[in-house]
């Protein structure tokens, strides 16, 4: 049996084990950097976030620059996928 006296407790290590798993899925590594997925989203999120009935649309504005390339990653890990920042074009 472990005895844990001065030291952190199992709980005490286990929610920050949960913390940390939590924080863990709101970031994506590529190419060495990190990408917060709670900023970035694909373009069929962005049309549910935005009430955009086709994405055709969204994938049009980025095409067309409405969309700045800054704003746009292209992860090719996941065979090309398309991030978008999760900020309103529209307007």
């Amino acid at each position: 049996m472990i005895t844990l006296e001065k030291e952190k407790s199992i709980t005490e290590i286990l929610a920050e084990a949960d913390m940390a798993i939590s924080k863990g899925k709101l970031l994506f590594p590529t190419d060495g950097n990190s990408i917060d997925l709670g900023k970035w989203v694909t373009i069929k999120k962005y049309c549910t976030l935005f009430g955009i009935k086709d994405t055709q649309v969204v994938s049009n504005w980025i095409k067309r620059g409405v969309i700045p390339p800054e704003n746009v990653q292209e992860i090719e890990e996941l065979n090309g996928l398309k991030l978008i920042r999760a900020i309103d074009y529209k307007n």
